[in-house]
């Protein structure tokens, strides 16, 4: 659907500090720790729309008097930002206390004046229970879109297993004890490529505004795309919608965890037992980019093509229930990989076939014809191999998100 184009421009670091530390506008009604995500987000003004999340797994033991620092970047920009804390996997209370939000100026320092303190409930501490997640109160003052943002807070009390998310592709950091208000990295020596309890971010943008989130296993959460630079697909995909005229989706959400499949528990819940909490929780999410199968496929022994495709169809009608649309990308190519066999082939190329005509959906993305190769179209073309005939490098993830067509993404707004 035409929409009037939303200004562009680049927006100096200095500039973005004062809109936080200053406060360019305020607003939004404060909220509690919830036990669990409900099946369908909210959608009023002090939830606003997701701008960046992070699928939430287990990741380790949890420790007590430890500092984390964690970088990642807006897609939205808005007001009133909110960060969602969450201890989904959790066994025991966590307690969060100074928590900030700012800018990063370069590794673990901040843009001087930019980190702001965040409170829950007006609290400067919250402790979340078991299985929980905890939404900040919003923070005045405007976040601009394609932000470095850091947040940073301290954990006193924790203990048995740390929710978070393994494979980031992003350098954040962590300390022992509290140096969360402080805008030096001096006391931040320890880097990590994980990221620890945050797993939502959400700003007020402009009304109408929505999101989409790329629900995946490995290929979407950047395997093979370059570290710290945001070129996973969903990161180009952004850089499109921010562009576009075409389109009131703008914010994107990377739901993917290497390793995950659509049917069973592994790395990471399934992709069906992890949909409300990841996908159909996100604040003014509109559409779900579901991409994923082929380690369902590859698997010893390996899913059926009916039994993958019943998981697409589950998927499916729990998204368009909850007032979703509904867009599913082929399954792209990967021979050569170790766990490739003719079976395996067949069942992908079967489950293709269902996705491009079956009408399940409320539209399809090709991956694999775009990133097959002319030459054997069983394999990843050579350009696009992040070199291990499965994962696409920085060139195949933009060709991925070049293949969107982003009006597409906007058919649950009509």
């Amino acid at each position: 659907m035409p929409r009037t184009a939303r200004p562009r421009g680049r927006t100096t670091l200095a500039a973005l500090a004062c809109c936080l530390a200053l406060g360019c506008a305020s607003g939004g009604t404060p909220q509690g720790y919830e036990p669990a995500p409900p099946a369908s987000a909210p959608t009023g003004p002090g939830h606003g729309v997701v701008t960046w999340a992070s699928s939430a797994d287990r990741v380790g033991a949890a420790a007590d008097g430890r500092g984390y620092r964690l970088v990642v970047r807006t897609s939205v920009g808005g007001t009133g930002l909110r960060v969602r804390l969450s201890n989904a996997f959790g066994d025991q209370p966590v307690t969060f206390e100074n928590v900030h939000a700012g800018l990063q100026r370069d590794g673990a320092a901040l843009v001087p004046g930019s980190n702001r303190r965040l409170t829950f409930g007006g609290a400067r501490s919250v402790t979340v229970p078991a299985g929980g997640i905890v939404y900040s109160d919003p923070l005045p003052g405007r976040v601009p879109a394609a932000s470095k943002l850091v947040v940073s807070f301290y954990v006193p009390r924790a203990g048995g297993v740390l929710t978070g998310h393994w494979m980031a592709m992003q350098t954040s950091y962590t300390t022992d004890g509290d140096h969360a208000a402080e805008e030096s990295g001096a006391n931040w020596a320890r880097r990590t490529g994980s990221w620890f309890y945050l797993d939502v971010v959400t700003v007020r943008p402009r009304p109408a505004a929505g999101a989409v989130a790329a629900l995946g296993d490995s290929i979407t959460d950047g395997w093979h795309s370059t570290t710290g630079l945001d070129r996973r697909w969903p990161d180009y995909l952004a850089r499109r919608l921010r562009a576009s005229p075409e389109t009131t989706v703008e914010g994107v959400a990377n739901e993917g965890i290497a390793g995950n499949k659509v049917l069973a528990d592994g790395p990471g819940q399934s992709a069906r037992n992890r949909l409300s909490r990841d996908v159909l929780s996100l604040p003014g999410l509109r559409t779900v980019l579901l991409f994923q199968g082929v380690n369902d496929i590859k698997a010893e022994p390996g899913a059926t093509a009916d039994e993958l495709i019943a998981g697409y169809r589950t998927l499916a009608a729990r998204a368009h229930a909850a007032r979703k649309c509904v867009v599913a990308a082929t399954i792209a190519p990967y021979k050569g990989w170790q766990e490739w066999d003719p079976a395996g082939e067949a069942v992908r190329q079967e489950v293709n076939t269902f996705i491009r005509t079956s009408g399940e959906f409320d539209a399809v993305t090709d991956f694999d014809r775009v990133l097959r190769s002319p030459d054997d179209p069983e394999r990843i073309r050579p350009g696009f191999d992040g070199g291990d005939h499965l994962h696409p490098n920085d060139q195949g993830m933009r060709a991925m998100a070049d293949a969107v067509d982003l009006e597409s993404l906007d058919c649950g707004s009509r």
